[in-house]
């Protein structure tokens, strides 16, 4: 994309035609109306030349975990949320953008731009043992943004293959890495449910105190005030927060004596050091001189989890503190709650504030990148996603009428419009037909009263179940059945039972 192209997209930026065609001191007063004296004195005391500054944008994406629909301020909770939701103040409050219905899935669909029924990562996520990893044969985003110039980093939770290096993110277009490979781990101690630790600093396993975290927020600020500006950044933050199990430091727990229940306090608390670190990172980019030419996009991985089914491997209690209202269940569903999850958009002064009430898909953030970045199309495989920059940054209708939650062997659901099908052929099969226009919370079942429509979303299933590719993790599922070792009782019970 050429310079003149850049320029239209962002707000009114500092160029370097500006300073070719002014004196210093205007561009200095330039830079000074857009961050104030103090973020321009702050700019040049740490040596970073704004005047040098790429025109591509900044793009800074972080990724909860598991965090509940109603569990931000902005959308009404209790717990508080002050740096979330000064985000959604000023930027665009996403009320209809979807996810996967599970990590894993969801982290697989950003990376590609490609829903992951079509590479077998469709179905729950890569486990322990799990083999497999994000196919290789996919242009990830993060190479993408490499080749147009940016500068790569991602600090938090990856969980898209750990079994081959080769799935790695130093591998997979990311210049550094910082946090864990697997899907769960101790939040103090960083070790998986098997005792392993998981820890990792680009290729190298490492030995740090800490909580997770505080240390994934610290990474990014480190990868802010190292950063040269010359080139454009992409940071990938992806918190474990508040993935179980529920941990906090003793603050944040104090922060939040006001919840009574101790899960939901432990959860919270999480949320809490999540907020924070999202502060810090804001406040790095204003240090740097960054933040008028950086979006900020903030999501949840999938809804909150509320089936102890989903929780993961840790041990879990009582009712589960997540909340989803006024969606329907929760992670690992197909329902409302389980893949429409928190979302907003912040660049100032081009995403107006506001809601961005459009449909939206994780899958359309590539495409959408992929223009703001001037990167070329090309390597990547065929997208389901699609450039959502007309309604997000000009407040135009959605382009995408679609959404494909979930196509499994024996589930799926799509909507087109406010149409929603979920379809589960597994016996005894059932079928249900939501209008979400009128019924958001999926409680009144149309399908005995809409024939046609739900003929019309079976065949469009149908017709996407022929692109399916293999759940991976069914195949890693047979070879560990089919290949595990004879189990037999202990040698002190088989000598004393007799003949």
């Amino acid at each position: 994309m050429d310079e003149d192209t850049d320029n239209k997209i962002g707000p009114k930026k500092f160029t370097r035609r500006t300073m070719l065609t002014t004196g210093g001191s205007l561009a200095a007063a330039q830079i000074a109306g857009r961050i104030g004296v103090s973020g321009l004195a702050a700019t040049l005391a740490s040596g970073t030349a704004t005047l040098a500054q790429s025109t591509k944008p900044n793009i800074v994406f972080i990724l909860a975990d598991d965090l509940g629909w109603k569990d931000v301020g902005f959308h009404g909770s209790d717990i508080k949320t002050p740096n979330i939701d000064q985000l959604a103040e000023k930027g665009g409050r996403l009320e209809q953008y979807y996810a996967q219905p599970m990590c894993t899935p969801t982290r697989a669909a950003f990376m590609t731009g490609r829903y992951p029924f079509r590479y077998g990562m469709q179905t729950a996520v890569i486990p322990q043992g799990g083999t497999y990893g994000l196919a290789l044969d996919d242009y990830l985003l993060p190479e993408m943004l490499k080749e147009a110039g940016y500068a790569t980093a991602a600090s938090g939770k990856w969980h898209l293959g750990h079994a081959k290096t080769a799935f790695w993110p130093c591998q997979r277009g990311f210049d550094s890495f910082y946090g864990a490979l697997l899907g769960e781990i101790d939040h103090f101690t960083h070790k998986s449910a098997n005792g392993n630790a998981d820890w990792y600093r680009n290729n190298e396993a490492i030995e740090e105190e800490g909580f997770d975290n505080i240390l994934f927020a610290t990474e990014a600020v480190r990868v802010i005030n190292e950063h040269d500006q010359s080139k454009p950044l992409f940071l990938y933050l992806a918190f474990t927060s508040p993935h179980t199990p529920f941990q906090a430091p003793k603050e944040f727990l104090e922060r939040n004596s006001h919840i009574a229940d101790e899960s939901r306090r432990s959860y919270a608390a999480m949320i809490s050091v999540m907020d924070d670190g999202i502060g810090r990172v804001v406040e790095a980019l204003e240090m740097r001189g960054m933040r008028e030419n950086t979006l900020i996009v903030f999501h949840s991985d999938n809804g909150g989890v509320v089936n102890p089914f989903f929780a993961g491997e840790s041990d879990v209690k009582g009712k589960l503190p997540a909340d989803n209202a006024p969606y329907r269940e929760g992670k690992g569903t197909t329902y409302e709650g389980g893949t429409r999850v928190v979302g907003l958009i912040n660049w100032p002064g081009t995403i107006e504030p506001g809601a961005a009430d459009g449909m939206m898909h994780v899958v359309d953030m590539y495409p959408t990148f992929a223009a703001l970045a001037g990167a070329e199309l090309g390597k990547n495989k065929p997208l389901d996603g699609l450039n959502m920059w007309e309604m997000l940054g000009q407040g135009k209708p959605s382009p995408r009428t679609e959404i494909v939650y979930n196509i499994e062997p024996m589930t799926a659901a799509v909507r087109q419009g406010d149409w929603k099908l979920v379809w589960k052929v597994a016996l005894p099969p059932k079928t249900e037909l939501f209008d979400l226009s009128k019924d958001r919370s999926e409680t009144t079942n149309l399908a005995d009263q809409n024939p046609e429509m739900v003929q019309k979303l079976q065949a469009r299933v149908i017709e996407l179940a022929s692109q399916m590719s293999p759940p991976l993790i069914m195949q890693d599922a047979v070879r560990l059945l089919l290949h595990s070792d004879t189990v037999l009782p202990e040698a002190a019970e088989m000598f004393n039972v007799g003949d």
